[in-house]
This record gives C-alpha cells, sequence and structure tokens, in this order.
C-alpha cells in the first residue's frame, strides 16, 4: 500500500445534484492529473447536508445511471464520495461510496446517525448495520462517516481487520470560537489522532465548508499517520484541496515499535459481552477466537500484506 490521495474539502449547493456533480467530476480529474490514487469527499458531498423533506426525492440506488459519470471517472482515480442513498426496499441511508476502475467497490451505511443539538438524522435515514472494509487496488479501508468515529465498535472492528487507512468523511459544524483555533477543530484532531494511534493505520478526514440553515460547516481536513501524527492540514473555512502520501513502510514502522494489532485479544471482549447480553457461551463451547491464535485480519508485526 502505498498511494497519493487527495481530500477535497467542498462547499455543495443543497439539492443540486448535477451542479455538484460537475465540482466532484472537475475535482478529481484535477487530482488525477497532480498524480493522486484517491480522491476523498465530505459526507453528503453530492447533495448538500441539510436535505430534510427532500432527503427521499433525490436519493439514488447505488447503480443509478446519474452515477455513471462518476462510475467511468474512477478509471483514472478511485473516488469516495458521500451521498443520500435510497435502497430498493425505500429506505435512505448516509452513505459513503467508493468507485474504482469503472465500478462501484464498496458503499458504507452510517451507522450512528446523529439526533441530538442541531441534527436530526434519525428522521430521514436509516441506519447502517456493518462495518465492512473496502478492498482496493490501493490497500484495505475502513470508511467512517462523521458521528461515526466517535464511538469505538467501528474502530476497534477495522482493527481487526488491519485496515491500512480510515477514510472520515464528515459534515462537522463549526463552533467555539474561542481562541486561534475553533474547539471543534482542535476536538476532531484529538479524535483524528487517537483514532489512527489505536488502529495504527492513517486517518484521513475530509470536512466540509459553507452555511447551511444558518449553521457554519468547520473544514481544516486532515491527514494524520499511523503513530498519530498530524502529516497535513487545510487550515480555514474556505474550499480547497489537500494532498499526502500513505506508504506502507510507515505503517510497518509503526506496528512494530509498537505491535498494537498482534496484542489484541477480541476473545475477551466477546465474553464480556456476552455476559451483558445475557447470552454467555455455555461451558465448553469453543471462542470465536481463541487465545493464542492470530486475529481477524491481524498479521504479526512486521509481516508483509500485499494489496
Amino acid at each position: 500500500m502505498d498511494l497519493s490521495i487527495t481530500l477535497a474539502q467542498t462547499n455543495p449547493l443543497l439539492g443540486d445534484l448535477g451542479k455538484n456533480l460537475e465540482q466532484h467530476l472537475a475535482l478529481a480529474r484535477a487530482a488525477a492529473a497532480e498524480g493522486s490514487d484517491l480522491i476523498l469527499f465530505p459526507e453528503l458531498s453530492l447533495s448538500g447536508y441539510f436535505l430534510r423533506d427532500q432527503v427521499f426525492d433525490i436519493a439514488l440506488g447505488l447503480d443509478a445511471p446519474e452515477l455513471d459519470p462518476l462510475r467511468e471517472a474512477s478509471r483514472g482515480i478511485s473516488i469516495a464520495i458521500g451521498l443520500p442513498e435510497r435502497a430498493d426496499d425505500g429506505r435512505c441511508y448516509n452513505t459513503l461510496a467508493f468507485f474504482e476502475d469503472g465500478a462501484l467497490l464498496g458503499a458504507h451505511r452510517k451507522v450512528h446517525l446523529v439526533s441530538y443539538g442541531m441534527f436530526d438524522e434519525t428522521r430521514d435515514f436509516a441506519a447502517g448495520t456493518t462495518w465492512t472494509p473496502i478492498e482496493s487496488r490501493l490497500g484495505r479501508f475502513g470508511p467512517f462517516l462523521c458521528e461515526d468515529l466517535w464511538h469505538l465498535g467501528g474502530q476497534y472492528t477495522y482493527a481487526l481487520d488491519a485496515v491500512d487507512v480510515l477514510l472520515v468523511a464528515s459534515a462537522g459544524p463549526a463552533r467555539g470560537a474561542t481562541g486561534p483555533e475553533l474547539e471543534s477543530t482542535r476536538t476532531w484532531r484529538q479524535l483524528l489522532s487517537t483514532a489512527a494511534m489505536h488502529t495504527q493505520a492513517y486517518a484521513c478526514w475530509a470536512n466540509r465548508v459553507g452555511f447551511e440553515d444558518g449553521v457554519a460547516f468547520g473544514g481544516s481536513s486532515a491527514v494524520f499517520g499511523p503513530d498519530g501524527a498530524c502529516m497535513a492540514e487545510l487550515a480555514g473555512l474556505d474550499e480547497g484541496t489537500l494532498g499526502a502520501r500513505l506508504t506502507q513502510a510507515a505503517l510497518h514502522r509503526t506496528r512494530q515499535r509498537t505491535p498494537l494489532l498482534r496484542d489484541l485479544r477480541p476473545w475477551v471482549l466477546e465474553a464480556e459481552l456476552a455476559k451483558r447480553s445475557g447470552r454467555e457461551r455455555p461451558a465448553g463451547a469453543p471462542a470465536a477466537q481463541d487465545p493464542g491464535q492470530p486475529e481477524r485480519g491481524a498479521p504479526d508485526a512486521g509481516t508483509e500484506r500485499k494489496g
């Protein structure tokens, strides 16, 4: 896994799929021309965030012809976008879709919908139910949508899968103008640094900017290394792009120095969850992962995994 990534910090037009699609394609072409292998857009980048009653009308199936230009553009650069997805059963999801080599490679439906403060996502969206890595020719990616990263379940699951990169797309508001940096930006940087350290993976965060319904979005997109250090950041509240180079060598160095992935103990967590749910394993029943065996997806420190 050696790749160049571009983060697109955009200000989508609310409900205007056509104009937003044009911007996505232009930014993808520009990133490809500069040598990027992957471009990551913010949460609901194709539609805007506060859709409310528009959700069902503009949500798209992942096989919709409106997405064909993105599929075609992904032959030159892998593309991860945020959009409202309408499933076959009519339910709508807040989804991050990943296109590569002319096809949809994977999609993540937001698990932790936000329904507090100014947000009411459960009014319009159904919640996702899985944490599934995206297996790309570029590497193994763990997708998150905004609030997803604030909960430990996805991080732990992706650590078991030994993902290379956390792809975090958000529509995070700007809050707390009490100093040279927004309080919301400081909080996000702490969260991203911690997630990168715990999963020993890169954390790439594309956050949107602009205003909707009187709410300002905070931008400040950034890339953190697997050691938790900030590698690059896009300061401010303006649209723009940010590039970074991610390497397998840096992953190996971090995982060899501090073998957190090697020392995960998922069977301990399984037993504790079983206790709390009243579903303890019967005496003598095998654990999902016996002690002393390699964890699911987590190679021993120093073991190279191709891809």
